[in-house]
């Protein structure tokens, strides 16, 4: 089951992330997970966050783009190995991974997938036992 992830496109200049965070902070909105990536002209911002459509809602409201994008989320064991099992099971079946981050709970590890095949790779993970986490599992983690 994919989950919903809320990518903010931010200018690539002092003070627009602050931006970002104070805009949410001042709506109670809680980020669980995030992931900057930048250019020499713009970030993208990838959170998870307690209430994604609030969020996305409350950021176009304040003039910054914002989009929700599909995402996988998995529990896996917060132990050496245990991320390349899950890799070595992607390139088995031939899922590309376009791209990943983490975020750690108190005895699990959580990655996030966004990946070219996104039904292929949840039966692919399914199939192995591995737990996928709701929008309402990742708000409470």
């Amino acid at each position: 089951m994919s989950v919903n992830q809320v990518s903010v496109f931010l200018e690539n200049k002092p003070g627009t992330l602050n931006k970002m965070t104070e805009v949410l902070a001042s709506h109670n909105i809680n980020i669980r997970a995030l992931s900057l990536a930048e250019t020499s002209e713009f970030g993208i911002v990838r959170i998870l966050v307690n209430d994604v459509f609030e969020a996305t809602n409350i950021l176009r409201e304040n003039n910054l783009i914002a989009i929700l994008t599909p995402v996988l989320a998995y529990e896996i064991e917060d132990k050496a190995g245990d991320l390349n099992s899950l890799l070595e099971k992607f390139t088995a079946a031939n899922v590309n991974i376009e791209y990943m981050y983490a975020f750690a709970g108190k005895t699990r590890a959580y990655m996030i997938f966004r990946v070219n095949d996104t039904k292929k790779a949840e039966a692919l993970l399914n199939s192995k036992g591995l737990k996928s986490l709701t929008q309402e599992e990742i708000s409470a983690v």
